[in-house]
């Protein structure tokens, strides 16, 4: 006979009673938006997808999650196995197997931010492939031409580099390429920056930097690609990213590291006063050195004299005083010689100091005309109608070509 439960119970389907069951699933409140916290386990990326595949567990029971590529994309940090997360979804059944899982929309580290973690993460990264190694770090010249500088062209990092560029090497041409240093669109112009200046060989020296800031404001400077930017640079980079406390991946990886804007600006350039100060203090050296050498050697033929006077014969007396005197003629002409090449070694430092000034041209009558802030050396570069600016010793002024003749 047939058992009379089977009568009075409508029969279903497994996919009937699996979409049955999903439903009272997604139509719980509670259910619905749901944070688990635990220890990921069977962790798997599908690195074609982009969707993971993990468990979370904690000493009593399991449960399977996915997270899939939309959500996984926002992620700060690179999940790992055995890490103790919070994970934000909702509880869904997959019906194919009849199996309730979590599906994650977002996931933080338990104990640590997500930041942070990624910083740490990256930062141990690339310190393994060798991008911080001090054996690759390059020299900055010890007289650049060109400083470049990629930085806010609004803040007061450009001002500060400015101020102490001026007051410590006027001659050096200060090249900033404006960026945004803050938000997603940030990384990509500082590595395209980077590039730029490289591939043109814009500078002898780079400065990158902006203000300190939370490490939420600093991000763009701890981008993977941007590490690798700067590593590839055949150009010096000086990291100069928020204040002395704060430290990004773009620190690590740049040939110098400054505390703060200002004193990469005195990394990159010399002092003029100190360069004074050194060839002064050489040339004071030499005629020390004269001075010594000029009192030993008379020294020398005053005793030379009185022991010859004590000898004797006259004849005698006067050869070997001729003899001494010749000695000491010789003697003082290889010091004055010795002094004249020295003298005229430092004068020629100082004549090519001195040749770097842009302003000791304009003070002979010459000028300089710029033509969208580039310095215009040839007619062919100039239209009709072009505003120039044409600096002069004591000013600047504006004109307005009227008139092209091509010699």
């Amino acid at each position: 006979m047939t058992d009379p439960t089977f009568n009075k119970i409508k029969i279903r389907s497994v996919s009937q009673l699996n979409f049955y069951v999903k439903s009272l699933l997604e139509d719980d409140r509670i259910l619905n938006s749901v944070m688990v916290t635990g220890e990921i386990s069977n962790l798997t990326d599908h690195y074609r997808t982009g969707h993971i595949y993990f468990s979370l567990k904690d000493d009593k029971a399991v449960i399977r999650c996915v997270m899939f590529a939309g959500y996984a994309r926002s992620l700060r940090f690179k999940p790992e196995e055995g890490m103790k997360v919070i994970a934000a979804g909702r509880v869904t059944l997959y019906e194919k197997t009849g199996e309730y899982q979590l599906n994650v929309m977002a996931m933080q580290p338990d104990g640590i931010g997500a930041l942070t973690l990624a910083y740490e993460q990256l930062k141990k990264k690339l310190e393994e492939k060798g991008l911080f190694s001090s054996e690759h770090k390059k020299k900055v010249p010890e007289f650049p031409r060109t400083v470049g500088v990629i930085t806010s062209p609004t803040g007061a990092v450009i001002r500060d580099i400015q101020n102490v560029i001026s007051r410590r090497y006027p001659m050096a041409e200060i090249l900033l390429c404006p960026v945004l240093v803050q938000g997603e669109n940030a990384a990509p112009q500082l590595i395209n920056a980077v590039n730029l200046f490289n591939e043109y060989d814009l500078a002898d020296v780079i400065i990158i930097g902006r203000g300190g800031g939370s490490i939420e404001d600093l991000w763009a400077f701890n981008d993977k690609n941007l590490a690798y930017a700067i590593y590839a640079s055949n150009i010096p980079v000086i990291s100069a990213v928020g204040h002395e406390t704060d430290f990004t991946i773009c620190d690590f990886v740049s040939d110098l590291r400054a505390p703060t804007p200002s004193a990469a600006a005195e990394l990159a350039v010399p002092d003029v006063a100190e360069l004074r100060a050194y060839y002064r203090s050489q040339a004071q050296y030499i005629r020390s050195l004269f001075d010594t050498n000029l009192i030993k050697m008379k020294s020398r033929y005053d005793r030379y004299l009185s022991l010859l006077r004590s000898r004797g014969p006259e004849k005698t007396l006067r050869d070997c005083e001729h003899r001494l005197r010749t000695i000491g003629k010789e003697a003082k002409n290889i010091v004055n010689t010795r002094f004249i090449t020295l003298s005229d070694s430092t004068k020629a430092a100082g004549a090519k100091l001195e040749a770097l000034n842009p302003l000791a041209v304009l003070n002979r009558g010459y000028s300089i005309a710029e033509k969208n802030r580039k310095i215009v050396s040839s007619v062919k570069e100039l239209n009709q109608g072009d505003l120039l600016k044409i600096t002069f010793a004591d000013g600047q002024a504006v004109a307005q070509i009227k008139e092209i003749k091509d010699n």
